[in-house]
């Protein structure tokens, strides 16, 4: 603190006074706990340091909270509250719903307190320097709810915690609280030694507040059994309450408190002043604007006819310039979809090539069978002629599935070319498969010397989505194409030492449906990451792209009440991830 203030560094001033403010809270000194956090408030107000204001609000919140005024410790919380979300403090946030948590334990309202800690408790235990405090107040929800074996399971939890992490001011408090649990219980022998473990830590942290507790509980435990000892601990805990909440301290905090009321009445005064003196300048400004705004239109008044007709020109003029840009952006639409189709031809060609061989293989097949089948018949040999009967009605119905097959891959394509705009329940992992395997031949068809490697990874437990197929299909066709086209352009660049790969998956995330398509290809500029969903906006050479692509799909994504995003390191690959909801 004093080598902030001789280089004249407030925050560092502040975090200090915070930090001093702390420390002599453990110690039981609360006046001047108090007292050094309404002087750092003051320093992080009067320069806006926001984190700094919500460690202040926290620290003053505990003060209030150590003297049972509750009231002052939920409000203070709140402010902190406020500040840690204004600047997306998660760990302040995560914290200060456990205060919250713990203010409403000292209230004895278990159902707040176990609110508070469900919201915060994900992100807190993963901070070791405050873990054992966390299991602490786990474990006092569950006392008050009457949950005997979960909150010792808490309590144990902390405990080991705390040792860890050599945090004697969390055991004394968790040692205090599993004593007094035992004495509720009646296991007063059980209660005894847990609350003499919790005087042993508070005495190692010099935790007034701890050996308060623990020596109460003592000469309570102690009452009807052994009176001299209850005497002890009675006058143990005397002296650390009158440590903690004497005549003297509290009319000294209640002075500071007093104190820090005018200091915010000013600054509310201060404030007032300033949007007083607002108003006046506001309105003096405005009479100044009115007055000139009354020349010129005065000034004005006799062209006002000759503007207008100027104005109707330049209306007619958009309204025709808006017409045409309305028509070449459908016109550009359509060539965006049709390029999409022209991408998928290759493919699809492919792909039906395969049941049309079949088709003229078994058709061959079946002319020879056939050929057979009439000498049998001519010899009279009427078992032979039933075997060959019956492989040519099998190689009948291979014709037929197969014929079925390219008659399914031809309706696909012309389904991709126009959309019927009515969702319908589709197989995702289906449709994502079937279009990489599209693209893949696709592009192979267009240029023999593309090769690469492609994986998939779909989640078998996802169902039907309703969706329109056409569209959703258009949209992963587009990703996979861009993606195959990355890898294509890098294998360029660097050819021996560089395996190209894409990957298609798909996974449920609790009410989300992700399709993601990744490749490790040459990633994305880090400046072009804010534009990439905007119109004709392309990072392809001149001629390869219309810069349509990812607009439309967005745009068919954001239809589907989803999200289309993107992460992508320059030199490293991209992902790209279409959430649709369930």
């Amino acid at each position: 603190m004093l080598l902030a203030e001789k280089i004249k560094y407030k925050r560092g001033e502040t975090t200090a006074l915070n930090r001093l403010g702390l420390a002599y809270r453990e110690k039981g000194d609360l006046p001047k706990s108090l007292e050094l956090q309404f002087k750092a408030l003051k320093i992080a107000d009067d320069n806006n340091y926001m984190l700094e204001k919500a460690n202040c609000y926290r620290r003053i919140a505990h003060v209030y909270r150590d003297l049972k005024d509750f009231s002052n410790a939920l409000h203070f919380s709140r402010e902190a509250l406020k500040n840690s979300l204004l600047i997306s403090d998660k760990r302040g946030e995560a914290i200060e719903y456990m205060n919250f948590a713990i203010t409403y334990l000292d209230m004895k309202k278990p159902d707040s307190a176990s609110y508070y800690a469900e919201k915060g408790v994900l992100q807190i235990l993963y901070m070791e320097d405050v873990g054992a405090e966390v299991y602490r107040v786990l474990a006092e929800v569950q006392v008050l709810k009457g949950n005997k074996s979960k909150a010792l399971y808490y309590f144990n939890k902390g405990i080991r915690l705390g040792i860890q992490n050599n945090d004697n001011r969390t055991l004394s408090y968790i040692y205090s609280n599993m004593a007094l649990m035992y004495k509720n219980y009646s296991q007063p022998d059980s209660g005894i030694i847990v609350a003499k473990t919790a005087i042993k830590y508070g005495q190692l942290a010099s935790y007034k507040k701890g050996i308060l507790m623990s020596a109460t509980l003592l000469s309570e435990l102690y009452d009807s059994a052994n009176p001299a000892e209850a005497l002890h601990y009675y006058k143990m805990a005397a002296a650390a309450k009158d440590s903690l909440y004497g005549a003297g301290n509290i009319q000294t905090i209640q002075s500071l408190v007093e104190k820090e009321k005018q200091r915010e009445a000013e600054i509310e005064k201060a404030k007032l002043d300033y949007q007083n003196n607002l108003r006046i300048y506001a309105l003096v400004t405005g009479i100044f604007v009115v007055s000139i705004i009354s020349f010129i239109l005065l000034w004005n008044v006799r062209k006002r006819k000759k503007a207008n007709l100027v104005l109707k020109q330049q209306k007619e003029e958009l309204e025709a310039t808006l017409a045409q840009l309305k028509s070449t952006q459908s016109q550009l639409i359509q060539s965006e979809k049709m390029a999409s189709l022209g991408e998928l031809t290759a493919g699809i060609a492919h792909e039906i090539q395969n049941p049309l061989n079949f088709v003229n293989n078994f058709s061959e097949v079946n002319k020879e069978l056939i050929g057979e089948m009439k000498l049998e018949i001519k010899k009279g040999n009427l078992e032979e002629v039933d075997l060959i009967a019956n492989d040519i009605e099998s190689n009948e119905d291979k014709i037929n599935h197969h014929g079925k097959r390219a008659d399914a891959i031809v309706k696909g394509m012309l389904q991709h070319s126009r959309s019927s705009g009515v969702k319908e329940p589709t197989n995702i992992n289906a449709l994502a498969d079937e279009y990489l395997r599209l693209s893949y031949h696709g592009l192979r068809a267009k240029d023999k010397t593309f090769n690469a490697r492609f994986e998939t990874d779909f989640d078998t437990s996802i169902e039907k989505l309703n969706v329109i197929p056409q569209d959703l299909g258009r949209v992963i066709l587009n990703l996979i194409n861009n993606a195959f086209y990355a890898v294509a352009e890098k294998r360029r660049s660097n050819p021996s030492r560089y395996e190209p790969t894409v990957s298609v998956s798909t996974k449920k995330f609790g009410d989300k449906i992700v399709i993601s398509v990744k490749d490790n290809g040459n990633g994305i500029p880090q400046k072009a990451l804010d534009k990439i969903f905007q119109p004709f906006f392309t990072t392809k050479p001149a001629g390869q792209g219309t810069g349509l692509g990812l607009s439309l799909s967005y745009d068919i994504v954001m239809a589907h009440r989803g999200e289309l995003k993107v992460e992508a390191k320059e030199g490293e690959g991209a992902e790209f991830s279409i959430w649709l909801p369930v």
